[in-house]
């Protein structure tokens, strides 16, 4: 899993026809702090993600066992919307 901020969306007017009615958007990679690592990412949205949103992402096989996507060609996908993330600077 890794932190991204969804940064814009992705049209396809043809694509896999498995990939229909999915919505694409295009993340980069943040660190905990919010910070981008650069990178972009199209990732399928299963929570209904906004710009700007800071979320949760997870790649291959993962991406394929969120909720909605069953057997589509996906590598990344979008599962949790981040309201706060804190880290132990000990």
């Amino acid at each position: 899993m890794f932190l991204a901020r969804v940064v814009g969306s992705v049209v396809a007017t043809h694509k896999d026809p498995r990939l229909e009615s999915l919505k694409l958007l295009l993340v980069v990679p943040v660190t905990p702090d919010g910070e981008d690592e650069g990178g972009y990412q199209v990732a399928v949205d299963t929570v209904n993600a906004g710009f700007r949103e800071t979320v949760i992402c997870v790649r291959g096989s993962s991406a394929r066992m969120a909720h909605g996507i069953g057997d589509r060609p996906v590598d990344t996908a979008i599962i949790g919307i981040v309201d706060s993330a804190d880290l132990d600077e000990a």
